[in-house]
């Protein structure tokens, strides 16, 4: 059984809090009910087991962002595009959200539990495969795993800098989504309008 949306909401923001503010991976059920303002029943309603509570909060929200992106750009056909507002997704949520934001930055390439950001069936592998497959992009199909850490290293670099006030998350993502479409084979001109169109609303999973 899992508790309603609005608790475990509660539950993923005190746990995104707590994680960033320790840095550290361990936290117990009652800090986190504590934190939350939800009972103890509740994490564990939620399939949140004490032994793995970073790594199962880690995954869920890992699910969560990606489904979020693919909900709120499933009628959008360019891969490209598709990509481009991914990327600047992230980093917009991390302006609004700072303790996702600063999660993210600490833990998304020292914990396996994150990898599906980068490299789940939700992730942007798919489109960067599209993409290749339409003919959007120009590399080589064996360099995935190369294009993959370019765009999870620019992302999460372009985070670090909304949360340290030295780039709005306007400017470094249409910046960042620009120079990765030019860097998989987009034209200049056009990587430049795509990352400038308006970014819709990210949608709640």
């Amino acid at each position: 059984m899992v508790a309603h949306s609005s608790s475990l909401s509660r539950v993923h923001k005190a746990a995104l809090r707590l994680f960033a503010e320790r840095g550290s991976t361990v936290i117990t059920v009652s800090e986190l009910a504590e934190a939350a303002r939800v009972a103890r029943g509740t994490i564990y309603n939620n399939g949140l087991s004490p032994d793995t509570l970073f790594e199962d909060i880690a995954s869920q929200l890992s699910e969560e962002m990606n489904s979020r992106i693919i909900k709120s750009l499933a009628h959008e056909e360019d891969p490209a595009i598709r990509l481009a507002n991914g990327i600047r997704m992230y980093i917009r949520r991390a302006h609004e959200e700072p303790d996702w934001g600063k999660f993210i930055c600490k833990f998304a390439f020292s914990n396996k539990a994150m990898l599906g950001l980068w490299t789940g069936q939700d992730s942007p592998v798919p489109d960067v495969l599209q993409g290749l497959d339409f003919q959007r992009y120009n590399f080589r199909k064996e360099q995935l795993i190369a294009v993959m850490a370019m765009i999870a290293g620019g992302v999460l670099t372009s985070i670090f800098m909304v949360l340290e006030g030295h780039k709005t998350w306007r400017e470094i993502g249409s910046e960042m989504a620009e120079l990765v479409l030019i860097a998989l084979g987009v034209d200049n001109k056009e990587a430049y309008d795509l990352d400038r169109q308006e970014l819709p609303t990210l949608l709640e999973a």
